[in-house]
C-alpha cells in the first residue's frame, strides 16, 4: 500500500524546501471580525481593512473639520446663513452670499463636522425658519396636550419603540423610547393626515442622535415631511412612495440598463428592497455602489435580495458613494427628479384608484 508522507515524515533536509501553505495575511485579516460603535453609539461590524477605512475617514473629518474652523474664524460663525435670503442683502453683499454658496456646496458634498450638523442642518433645512413663524413654546404645549392620548398612530408607535435599533446605548433605553414616542406622537397630532407610518420611527431615532434635542429633531421632521419630500410619501395609501418607485425603476433602466434588464428577466420587482430605502430614508441601509456582476451572475430572487442587502450594510467610505453617484452613475438635477415625479404621478394615482375600487367591491361581495 501506499502512503502520502505528510512534511514531518521527510528528512529534515528536505523539508526546508517544502513552503508550508498558511492563509495570506490579507485573508486572515478579510476574517477577522471587529465590533466597535461608531459616533452615533451604532454598533459597526467589519474586517480589520474596514477599520483602516474608517480611520481614514476619521482623519478626512478632522481634516474638513479645520477647513469649517478657519472659514468661521474668516467669515463669521454664521456665515453660511448669508446664502439663504439673497433678496434681504444689499447689492454690495449679494456677490459675497453667491460665493459663499457655492463654497458651502463643495464643502457640505466632503462632509460637515460632527459638531456642527445640527447647526447646519438646522438652519440650511428651512427647520429654524419653520419654527420661527410659531410661538416659542410651540412643542412644549403640543407634547403636554397630547400627552396620554391614545389614537391609532399612537398605538403603532408604541408597537414600533421596541423595534427602532435595537440594541442602541440610548435609543433602546426607557428614555430613549420615551423621548422618540414624544416626538413621533406630537408630529401626529400637527399633521393628521400623515398621523403615523412605519419607517418615521428610524428617521426621528436618527434626527434625535445627530439634532442632540427633542424638539430639534422635531421640527427636523416637519420641515422634511411638509417641505423637502416628496408630497404624500407617508400618506395612507403612501402614493409619494409609489411614486418614488416608479421613478427609481425609469432611472435605474436608463443609468444601469444591465442591471435593469437582467432583475426583470427574473421578474425581480427592485421595490422588495427599495420601499425601505424611501421610507426610512436611508436610515437602516445605505445602498452603496451595487455590485453589477454580482448582481448579473443572480440566478434568482433570493440571490438579488441577498446580495443588496450585503451591499447595503457594507459601506463604510462616503468618498466611494460620492464618486459613484458622481462619476459612475452621473449626477441628477432636482429639476430632472420632479419632471419625473409629476411624469409618474397620474399612473400612480390611476392604480391606487383602481386598487381601492376592487377592494370596495371585494367587500360589497363578502357583505
Amino acid at each position: 500500500m501506499y502512503k502520502t508522507q505528510s512534511r514531518s515524515d521527510l528528512p529534515l533536509e528536505f523539508q526546508a524546501h517544502i513552503p508550508i501553505l498558511r492563509p495570506s495575511i490579507h485573508a486572515r485579516r478579510a476574517n477577522l471580525t471587529v465590533k466597535f460603535q461608531d459616533l452615533y453609539g451604532f454598533t459597526v461590524e467589519g474586517n480589520v481593512d474596514d477599520v483602516n477605512i474608517l480611520n481614514e475617514v476619521r482623519e478626512k473629518v478632522r481634516q474638513q473639520g479645520r477647513v469649517w474652523w478657519a472659514l468661521e474664524a474668516s467669515k463669521g460663525a454664521n456665515w453660511y446663513l448669508q446664502t439663504q435670503d439673497l433678496q434681504a442683502l444689499k447689492s454690495s453683499q449679494i456677490f459675497s452670499a453667491l460665493g459663499n454658496a457655492i463654497t458651502l456646496k463643495k464643502l457640505i458634498r466632503k462632509g460637515i463636522p460632527p459638531v456642527l450638523r445640527p447647526k447646519v442642518w438646522f438652519s440650511l433645512s428651512g427647520a429654524a425658519k419653520k419654527k420661527s413663524t410659531v410661538p416659542e413654546s410651540y412643542y412644549d404645549d403640543l407634547s403636554k396636550a397630547v400627552e396620554g392620548k391614545v389614537t391609532p398612530a399612537t398605538h403603532q408607535i408604541d408597537h414600533d419603540l421596541n423595534r427602532t435599533f435595537p440594541g442602541h446605548p440610548w435609543l433602546d433605553t426607557p428614555e430613549g423610547h420615551a423621548t422618540l414616542k414624544r416626538v413621533l406622537v406630537a408630529y401626529s397630532f400637527r399633521d393628521s393626515d400623515v398621523g403615523y407610518c412605519q419607517g418615521l420611527n428610524y428617521v426621528a431615532a436618527l434626527l434625535l442622535l445627530v439634532m442632540k434635542t427633542e424638539e430639534d429633531a422635531f421640527w427636523m421632521l416637519a420641515v422634511l415631511l411638509e417641505n423637502v419630500l416628496v408630497r404624500d410619501c407617508y400618506n395612507t395609501n403612501l402614493s409619494g412612495c409609489h411614486v418614488e418607485q416608479r421613478v427609481f425603476k425609469d432611472l435605474l433602466v436608463k443609468k444601469c440598463p444591465r442591471i435593469a434588464a437582467h432583475l426583470e428577466d427574473l421578474e425581480f420587482d427592485v421595490s422588495l428592497v427599495a420601499t425601505e430605502w424611501f421610507l426610512c430614508l436611508f436610515s437602516k441601509s445605505l445602498p452603496s455602489e451595487m455590485k453589477e456582476e454580482e448582481l448579473l451572475t443572480a440566478n434568482h430572487v433570493g440571490e438579488v435580495i441577498n446580495i443588496l442587502q450585503k451591499t447595503t450594510h457594507d459601506l463604510f467610505d462616503p468618498d466611494e458613494l460620492l464618486t459613484v453617484a458622481f462619476d459612475k452613475i452621473g449626477s441628477m438635477t432636482t429639476t430632472t427628479i420632479s419632471k419625473q415625479r409629476k411624469k409618474q404621478e397620474p399612473a400612480v394615482m390611476a392604480e391606487l384608484d383602481q386598487r381601492l375600487r376592487r377592494l370596495n367591491s371585494l367587500q360589497e361581495d363578502y357583505n
